[in-house]
């Protein structure tokens, strides 16, 4: 019998993960959390197939689950708190997908991946980002004055730069974007979706098989000549592809419908490109668009006061984590001025998000670049009705009117 001490739980268990959004409030989390979170920061949750697990709210329970090798990302032992998958059979994770599974293989692929991912190399990739950013929004004035922002400009940029980095030659971009635009977007059906990923995946296999054959100065072509298989290549391809993209232009697009309608923050960053930086990390924090993560006991687990055993799910609120007051005064203010370093957007422990760097070079370009580009830029239709992406772990928007005075 373990003798931890261990903090009261209420004695009836959370009937389920909160997920509606106050009306009206498209960057808020459900307002169930917050309460959640002073109430206690981990409470025992029942998910909707019955497994009595927990869900963690405050900063300091999710930072130190997510850091806790002890804690599993593999999704054959996760039990899942969203509705919908009660009795789903889930696999484990494709080879190459870095998100599902643990050490070693982790370790493994993580340690050939790293130094392709440094600070220093991915702001090498500054001046291409910057050319890029310039290249769509010559394209936007040329279009205008009224676009959608996703397809314009939040998608395209970091399609294009994940291109570059992996090494996905000129003449296969359009193709590889329509595959990728159609395997992240949540206008068709899931059977749509698994026909553009399966598509994507055969791009990939592709792309391996002629770096290869013939190598170039690219990341793909480093791992190609690397001891890996091609299927785990290809896997890898195939990740990285994905990891880099959808994730990203959601931040851009929504990242963009916050500045649109908190103007004075907008002013801001217009008035000071400087501020890009710590404007990014706000960003990152107060939209938190991978807004959810899971999280398995190996073995028992004390956690702020409470005792995990092995074999429990743990649901991570990152949205309720990154409004934390105690780490955050004022959370749910945006202020782009704010030190919000610490914030858990890109995750944290041996998950962290690998190419979290090339993200952040990518939206400190591209947030001052527009808004100084098109100083009245703005919202084409009332903000209530810009369609958000309600997608179970990716929070975002589907299309981004905009419209702005013409020269």
């Amino acid at each position: 019998m373990n003798d931890l001490a261990t903090t009261p739980v209420p004695s009836t268990p959370l009937d389920g993960l909160p997920t509606a959004r106050p009306a009206g409030r498209p960057f808020d989390p459900p307002a169930e959390l917050a309460a959640l979170r002073e109430q206690q920061p981990l409470r025992r949750m029942r998910y909707p197939d019955g497994h009595l697990g927990w869900l963690a709210t405050g900063y300091s329970a999710a930072r130190a689950i997510t850091a806790d090798t002890r804690f599993s990302s593999r999704y054959e032992l996760m039990h899942f708190p969203f509705p919908g998958m009660e009795g789903a059979t889930i696999p484990p994770a494709p080879v190459g997908d870095l998100t599902g599974i643990d050490p070693p293989d982790h370790t493994r692929y993580r340690r050939l991946l790293m130094g392709k991912f440094t600070v220093r190399r991915m702001r090498e990739l500054t001046s291409r980002v910057e050319q890029i950013t310039a290249d769509h929004l010559d394209a936007m004035e040329r279009q205008g004055p009224s676009v959608d922002l996703v397809a314009a400009y939040a998608h395209p940029v970091p399609a294009l730069m994940i291109c570059e980095l992996l090494g996905v030659p000129y003449a296969d971009r359009d193709r590889f974007q329509h595959h990728a635009l159609a395997a992240s977007s949540t206008g068709g059906t899931v059977e749509d979706q698994y026909a553009a990923m399966a598509a994507l995946q055969e791009f990939v296999r592709e792309l391996v098989a002629a770096k290869r054959a013939r190598p170039t100065d690219d990341l793909l072509s480093d791992l190609a000549g690397s001891d890996l298989t091609e299927e785990e290549v290809a896997g890898l391809g195939s990740f990285l592809l994905g990891a880099g993209l959808d994730t990203t232009a959601n931040m851009i697009g929504l990242g963009t419908f916050a500045l649109l309608t908190h103007p004075e923050q907008a002013d801001a960053l217009r008035a000071d490109p400087g501020l890009a930086d710590q404007a990014v990390e706000e960003l990152m924090r107060y939209l938190s668009i991978t807004h959810t993560g899971i999280r398995t006991a190996l073995e028992d687990v004390e956690v702020a006061g409470q005792l995990v055993r092995a074999g429990e799910s743990v649901t991570v609120s990152v949205q309720a984590a990154n409004r934390d007051p105690l780490r955050f005064p004022d959370p749910d203010r945006l202020d782009l001025r704010r030190k919000a370093t610490g914030h858990l957007s890109f995750g944290h422990g041996i998950h962290q998000c690998l190419g979290q760097q090339l993200a952040r070079v990518e939206m400190r370009v591209a947030f001052p670049a527009l808004l100084t580009r098109f100083p009245t830029l703005r919202l084409a239709i009332p903000a209530e009705e810009v369609p958000l992406r309600t997608d179970l772990t990716l929070h975002g928007v589907r299309r981004l009117p905009v419209t702005w005075d013409a020269a």
